[in-house]
């Protein structure tokens, strides 16, 4: 039940002159449900300096102004109220003037000059003073202002007014140049010291002379601007009249100018909602709103009784809310999400779609990623307001190509309502990875040396660099080219393989050693390659070689018995190799018998090639269980196989209907790398 202020208060700005300064307003109160009606009074602080209209004021006073006549100043104004508006005005000393100050109906002060001794324009021709306005704050802000009169021959008589005081009324709403009022005064001077001007006394404010208007000719006081009943009930009007003599004499009036309050203001229709919107199920009887009704208008025009009345009309929009009935719907069941692999962390790879029926909190949704492995929260993150999945780190195909995730949408209700979408990211492969040479060994100190015999012919395969990628698809395909050689006609290589075969039959006259050069490269964009370096020796029999070798060979090998071991060890992983891959081929096979019709049943779901190749023979092969899908395709040069894998999130009966893999991405293969060598004929 605290009233706190909501933002800075400026009386002035809320109120002007106008004190008390208050605020209104209502409270309702449930169980019992009471209405209270509050007033909040905004207190002046003295945060406001007095000011003067200009600071500097000159004055024309005849020498033959008797003492005691009165001089009115400007006054200055302050907005403040009470005790920090203006309190007194100060004279500086001087032997000719004293200072009254008068207080007006409203209680604004001004001041007065009061003539103590009469000039003598002989003695001084000009008088300077200073007029000073304090208020009443703690402490007191004050205000500045030079007067500068001149002591000139004045008229012998000054106008004169028939009345001090004049009293008018005015309806509020008034149109503009309505006569209020006419003044008059008498000059018993002739000529130009008799005529008349009639204007506002210099200490006016300048709210008044905005809404009045001033006939300097006739004295006709006239509307010039919108009156308000509501804003102001009384105008204190000081008005001067001054004959046009060398010094001109002054008389001063002022004019009461009571506003008449019309029926201008509506009655206002306040709603105070208690219980909407009203759910479906509210009983008869229930109470909706509170109304109240205001008129800003006074005394029967403020009880909705004005001539002409005033009316107000209100309408009043009752919502009926519904219950939490509906859970939320996604626009699809599972999403495929392709991503390259060295993707940039923190960008957005998902927006999962939903809507719910329901109204107002029921169906605002909130996004959460279930996670089955606690590594996913390292990986992935969801907005939970919009449902944008965000990849936090790089992924990498080569270390992992699949991802599932399940996402929850729920709504707001309550008990909230929640369902369900299965998310498969797939990581694409880009061409990240050179050729990896595996043979000849790139990082050995050891020499490898590869032997060739004399007048061997064209054709025959000399050795074989074996390479491998990473990388999968086009970005994996391995071409060899002949960079350098000792005799670049001697000796070719395999486009697609690597094999290193004689272009020529050698010659007598040949170098006995031979250094190639080959470049690597793969097929991706952009291209990565790498080198390999081969030496080969022309000779009779190993022998030979083995002799010119001896010189850079240790003299012993503590480890000379270690490659048996090593060739032992060869032979039982190779055996043990073989006999789980027979197993694992007979289960697979088994098993592509019982799923055989089932698959046929669900061979909607297609899947194509990444591409157009050249040269490609695709083999169809067998099927693991229902919830797997395979396609192998071989190249007949580079002995290289891509293994396409499709693997839903939840495993099905009739397999994945999530949707196929798009163009056959190449993020979803996996290389196989196999070697081969030509075994030598009897006759070699």
């Amino acid at each position: 039940g605290a009233l706190l202020v909501n933002e800075r208060i400026d009386r002035e700005e809320l109120c002007g002159a106008l004190s008390p300064c208050s605020l209104s307003f209502e409270i309702v109160v449930e169980n019992p449900l009471e209405l209270y009606s509050g007033t909040v009074e905004i207190q002046d602080i003295n945060d406001n300096d007095p000011v003067f209209p200009s600071s500097q004021a000159r004055l024309e006073i005849s020498e033959s102004v008797a003492a005691g006549a009165r001089f009115p100043l400007e006054s200055a104004q302050d907005p403040d109220v009470g005790i920090n508006s203006l309190q007194t005005y100060q004279l500086s000393a001087n032997p000719n003037f004293a200072l009254e100050v008068q207080t007006r109906v409203d209680g604004s002060k001004y001041a007065e000059l009061v003539l103590e001794k009469e000039l003598d324009r002989e003695e001084q021709r000009e008088l300077n003073l200073v007029l000073t306005a304090l208020d009443g704050g703690s402490p007191p802000r004050s205000a500045h202002v030079q007067i500068h009169i001149d002591v000139v021959d004045a008229n012998d008589n000054a106008p004169v007014f028939n009345q001090s005081t004049y009293k008018a009324s005015v309806r509020e709403n008034t149109p503009s140049g309505t006569l209020v009022a006419r003044i008059s005064a008498y000059d018993l001077d002739d000529g130009p010291n008799g005529d008349i001007v009639y204007s506002f006394s210099s200490h006016t404010p300048t709210k008044v002379r905005e809404l009045f208007a001033l006939d300097s000719a006739t004295g006709e006081l006239r509307v010039k601007g919108q009156l308000d009943y509501e804003e102001a009930k009384l105008y204190e009007i000081y008005l001067q009249a001054k004959d046009k003599g060398a010094v001109p004499g002054v008389a001063h009036c002022k004019v009461l100018v009571e506003v008449v309050d019309v029926n201008d203001n509506a009655p206002k229709v306040t709603v105070t909602s208690v219980y909407s919107p009203v759910p479906e199920d509210a009983a008869p009887g229930t109470v909706v709103a509170l109304l109240s009704v205001t008129d800003l208008d006074s005394h029967d025009n403020g009880l909705d009784s004005g001539s002409p009345p005033l009316s107000a009309v209100k309408h009043i929009l009752v919502q009926v809310s519904d219950v939490n009935d509906n859970a939320p719907r996604s626009s699809q069941d599972s999403y495929d999400v392709y991503v390259p692999e060295n993707n940039v962390p923190g960008i957005p790879i998902l927006n999962v779609s939903a809507t719910d029926p329901d109204l107002g909190r029921n169906a605002h949704l909130s996004y959460t990623l279930l996670q089955g492995d606690i590594a996913f929260g390292h990986l992935f993150s969801i907005n939970r307001e919009n449902g944008t999945l965000y990849l936090l780190t790089s992924l990498d195909h080569e270390d992992q190509v699949e991802f599932s995730m399940m996402v929850q949408v729920q709504d707001g209700g309550i008990p909230p309502l929640a369902t369900n979408v299965s998310v498969s990211v797939f990581v694409t492969d880009l061409n990240d990875n050179a050729p990896t040479v595996l043979y000849p060994h790139p990082n050995t100190t050891a020499t490898y040396t590869d032997v060739v015999a004399p007048g061997t012919p064209a054709g025959h395969m000399v050795t074989k660099v074996v390479a491998v990628d990473a990388d999968a698809g086009y970005n994996a395909w391995i071409s060899y080219t002949l960079l350098q050689a000792t005799d670049p006609s001697l000796f070719s290589v395999g486009l697609h393989n690597g094999e290193i075969f004689t272009a020529r039959q050698l010659r007598e006259d040949d170098a006995p050693e031979h250094t190639l050069v080959i470049l690597l490269k793969d097929h991706g964009e952009p291209v990565l390659s790498t080198s390999a370096t081969i030496s080969i020796s022309v000779a009779e029999m190993v022998k030979e070689v083995l002799t010119d070798l001896s010189d850079v060979a240790p003299a012993s090998d503590p480890r000379r018995h270690v490659t048996f071991y090593l060739i032992l060890a060869v032979i039982l992983v190779s055996a043990a190799f073989f006999i789980t891959m027979l197993s694992v081929g007979i289960f697979k096979c088994y098993k592509w018998r019982q799923s055989k019709e089932l698959y046929n049943s669900s061979r909607s779901t297609t899947y194509r090639t990444p591409g157009p190749f050249h040269h490609i023979d695709a083999v169809r092969g067998g099927f693991t269980p229902p919830s797997f899908y395979h396609q192998v395709y071989l190249t007949t040069d580079s002995r290289q196989s891509d293994l396409l894998c499709k693997k839903p999130f939840t495993s099905s009966p009739l397999g994945s209907r999530q949707g196929t893999i798009r163009n056959g991405e190449p993020g979803l293969y996996h290389q196989i790398v196999g070697t081969a060598s030509r075994l030598p004929t009897p006759a070699e």
